[in-house]
């Protein structure tokens, strides 16, 4: 794909997620309205995965600036996360070989916490972790108020 072609997808889908309501915006409903903007079928393959990545990198500058509003232009530090030959995401290093990496496996993105061990110098996710789905992620993203109130109770209770 030419890197023009590229980019106006890019900024299209950027454009339709600074003006929409994110709770109720699907990656497939980015890829509609974007089709219909530019008159591109967006579901084919090579195409699917500029827009993936263009949805990924604007909720993952929204989430690292919370403070920021609606249609103002997103902080570019999310061009240097990794992304290993695997297309697979690192978001952050929670301790140790634990990482947090959103990734694509047979066609259903999953946010995934595990442990990585290094083999012929590559990154590798062992069996140890848990891998989320969107929907699952969003559910429990959704009740961390309530996990974070009964961390506090029971740490409470221990002192």
């Amino acid at each position: 794909m030419e890197l023009e072609n590229r980019r106006k997808i890019e900024e299209t889908v950027v454009d339709i997620l600074r003006n929409t309501d994110l709770e109720q915006m699907t990656e497939f409903k980015v890829r509609a309205m974007a089709s219909e903007r530019l008159g591109i079928d967006l579901l084919a393959t090579e195409h699917r995965s500029v827009v993936r990545s263009a949805v990924e990198s604007f909720l993952l500058s929204a989430a690292e600036q919370p403070e920021k509003g609606v249609g103002e232009e997103p902080d570019k530090k999310l061009a240097d996360k990794e992304v290993n030959n695997g297309g697979d995401r690192l978001i952050c290093k929670l301790s140790g070989r634990r990482n947090v990496v959103v990734n694509d496996f047979r066609g259903k993105t999953l946010v995934s916490i595990r442990e990585f061990y290094r083999k012929d110098g590559l990154q590798v996710p062992s069996g140890k972790g848990i891998s989320l789905s969107t929907e699952q992620w969003s559910a429990l993203k959704k009740n961390v108020p309530a996990i974070e109130e009964a961390i506090k109770k029971m740490e409470s209770k221990l002192r």
